[in-house]
């Protein structure tokens, strides 16, 4: 998850003198990239809109979008620390493209509606980790499992998805646990889960993600941030441990030069070669598990 050591190194990263000029701009470029992300050839013509979703604990704001005609596979994604936001949106429209049917959560509406930041803010400033913070300790295991089953429900009741294929889930940073709550609480939906330099996916804490890997049917991407990885290489191991333990397919890899945070195209590390490999990965695992 990010944290104050993620946000430094990504800031020593982004001092490195070693970056190129063109490197460079490209990293300082990139919050405008999120208007700029490539269409899949042969793009379906798309609708979206913003919902509200009745939970448990309230009421949930959330974007959804698919295909303008016909049923499509439904897809829940869990935002990184930063929240439901504009690179969030042109994500699931990419998604949407291909043929899904992609309903993207704020999953602080606890605490806040989306967006939670304002253009220009990024966490790592100071303030607005202070922001922030408070948001993510409202959150709890529990209440991510009541919130992942009201929104497989909300998806499964639009006209635009097709419950006789299964369902996916992704996440990114603090969204890749979410991910496999999600895929635990409804084993039965959940065909397949995508986690994007997710954190805390093994831990040696007794509510770690992965020890519910026995409970889920899915298969699985995990893409880790080669720095996420420095500090903490055990974590893939334990997690391939686990899947192979429970004969489910899964796809964990280190993307070679990439910073905590690199798949958005918001974040000021993200790499769009490494993250357009792991959009393909994504794309690959759920055209073969949905």
């Amino acid at each position: 998850m990010c944290d104050d050591f993620t946000v430094a190194e990504n800031d020593a990263h982004l001092a490195d003198p070693s970056l190129t000029r063109r490197g460079f701009a490209t990293i300082a470029g990139a919050a405008g990239l999120a208007m700029l992300l490539p269409a899949p050839a042969n793009a379906a013509k798309i609708l979206g809109r913003d919902v509200v979703i009745d939970t448990p604990d309230g009421k949930a704001d959330a974007y959804f979008v698919a295909p303008a005609t016909g049923k499509a596979p439904g897809v829940l994604v869990w935002p990184d620390i930063m929240g439901l936001r504009p690179a969030f949106r042109q994500m699931a429209d990419r998604l949407a493209q291909s043929g899904y049917a992609v309903l993207v959560v704020n999953q602080f509406y606890r605490s806040v509606k989306s967006p939670i930041i304002a253009p220009g803010e990024d966490f790592g400033q100071p303030e607005v980790r202070a922001k922030i913070m408070p948001y993510v300790q409202a959150l709890s295991t529990d209440g991510t499992t009541r919130d992942a089953l009201a929104f497989i429900a909300w998806l499964d009741a639009q006209k635009q998805v097709d419950r006789g294929k299964g369902l996916a889930t992704t996440g990114y940073c603090m969204g890749g646990p979410m991910v496999m709550r999600t895929a635990a609480a409804n084993p039965t939906r959940v065909r397949a889960g995508a986690s994007f330099h997710g954190g805390g996916l093994a831990t040696d804490k007794p509510d770690s993600p992965h020890l519910l890997i026995p409970k889920m049917k899915a298969s699985y991407l995990v893409a880790i941030a080669a720095n996420d990885d420095a500090r903490d290489p055990a974590a893939k191991d334990t997690l391939r441990t686990a899947f192979a333990a429970a004969k489910l397919h899964a796809e964990i890899e280190v993307y070679t030069g990439t910073m905590h945070g690199w798949t958005p195209p918001d974040s000021k590390v993200y790499n769009a070669a490494q993250a357009d490999k792991a959009w393909a990965r994504m794309l690959a695992l759920f055209a073969k598990s949905l």
